[in-house]
């Protein structure tokens, strides 16, 4: 089986689906965009060959690469970047060189427009906030007056949190709409709850091969926008209302043969209109892993490899996943400009036993997961409290 994967390089953590490819006879080809010296040399033990180009965002460049490979070693069986940002270029490839698998040039839209993904969280019956277009500032104004302050204000194609506002007064929304959009923009009304996502793994006929599910301890937007601390972790057993609307979602979206990165609010209190108090609403969908070293984050949860397990599912079509047990794994993302009770160093003695890693992150992933993070695994759902509250607490000044 040919397989080429774009990228593999960036994350840092991607050489390891490479991996995970050779393990189950998959021959890898790489498209990078960096000198092949720089590679690691786990990388370069994984990939049978490599096409560099100058940038990925040169599709002319792509098509070269691509053309190298099939006259080398024949039909490409698949083409893969697992990453948010080429999954559209991707799929392109994918139609240009007759490859079947993988997401078509035909649903991108489906996966990467936000407006797009409200029909199908409709579809699986969940609901989501009520929106509009982001067309002029008065019916912005009126947008926010049926609905009330705050309402967001976030790009319909756009990763994460970038881009994305809260407006809590008429004075906000004016100061919004100060300047011409640069792209499409979507208003939402402000949804009042706790988010948590579910992900997992699916083969051609989607059917679940992994699932977990992360809960964060706050809201990912004012973490970014605001540049708070932020965490994130994983719980032991998928609650059965989640286990459901991850379920539905799956059914309803195309996510043949996809890693999938659903998210959800669940509302904190009754809301006329959308539901009573713990109501699951929809939020997003990305068909790639979770973001930054969530996949890892797995890994140390459930103490096998995703990665692997990807590989397998993607090659193979299905996997079976041996009874093992789940722990819980946490991350706290610290920021350089908040004054913390407890040091790093703290945080590594006093959690020595369950830390799996601490890191600084580079600015690309800093902005939403925070300068320095810390990951752990814990037995229970109390420890996973108790972490936080100790590498959370801020110092108050006088």
């Amino acid at each position: 089986m040919n397989f080429v994967f774009i990228s593999p390089n960036f994350p840092e953590n991607y050489w390891m689906f490479c991996r995970g490819l050779k393990k189950h006879d998959a021959r890898v080809l790489a498209i990078i965009d960096c000198p092949y010296e720089s590679l690691s040399s786990s990388l370069q033990e994984n990939i049978d060959d490599c096409y560099v180009v100058s940038s990925l965002a040169n599709y002319d460049e792509l098509i070269h690469a691509m053309g190298y490979f099939t006259y080398r070693y024949g039909k490409i069986d698949w083409v893969e970047s697992n990453n948010e940002f080429w999954l559209a270029q991707d799929a392109k490839l994918r139609k240009d060189f007759n490859i079947t698998t993988g997401i078509s040039i035909d649903h991108i839209a489906d996966f990467q427009s936000k407006s797009r993904m409200k029909y199908f969280y409709e579809q699986a019956g969940i609901p989501c906030a009520r929106w509009q277009k982001a067309e002029s500032v008065q019916s912005a104004l009126a947008f926010a007056k049926t609905y009330g302050y705050p309402i967001i204000c976030k790009p319909d194609v756009g990763v994460g949190a970038s881009n994305t506002y809260k407006l809590c007064n008429d004075e906000e929304v004016i100061r919004c709409f100060s300047k011409p959009f640069t792209t499409t923009m979507l208003l939402e009304e402000f949804i009042p709850g706790e988010c948590f996502t579910f992900d997992g793994i699916t083969n051609s006929k989607k059917e679940i091969q992994f699932a977990t599910s992360h809960h964060y301890t706050g809201s990912i937007m004012d973490a970014v926008n605001e540049k708070g601390s932020i965490g994130c972790y994983s719980v032991i057993d998928i609650p059965e209302d989640i286990m459901d609307v991850g379920t539905r979602c799956v059914k309803a979206f195309p996510t043949h043969s996809r890693f999938f990165h659903f998210e959800f609010f669940r509302l904190g209190e009754d809301r006329e209109g959308l539901g009573k108090k713990g109501t699951i609403l929809g939020l997003e969908v990305n068909m790639r892993p979770p973001g930054g070293f969530l996949p890892d984050m797995i890994n140390f949860a459930n103490s096998f490899d995703i990665y692997e397990i990807w590989a397998q599912v993607m090659i193979e079509d299905h996997v079976l996943i041996p009874p093992h047990q789940r722990k819980s794994c946490a991350f706290a993302g610290r920021r350089d400009s908040i004054s913390y009770v407890h040091s790093d160093f703290e945080i590594s003695t006093h959690y020595r036993n369950q830390l799996q890693m601490m890191q600084r992150l580079p600015q690309a992933l800093a902005t939403a997961m925070g300068d320095t993070v810390s990951v752990a695994v814990f037995d229970t759902m109390d420890e996973v409290r108790e972490f936080f509250k100790y590498t959370m607490e801020q110092k108050h000044e006088n």
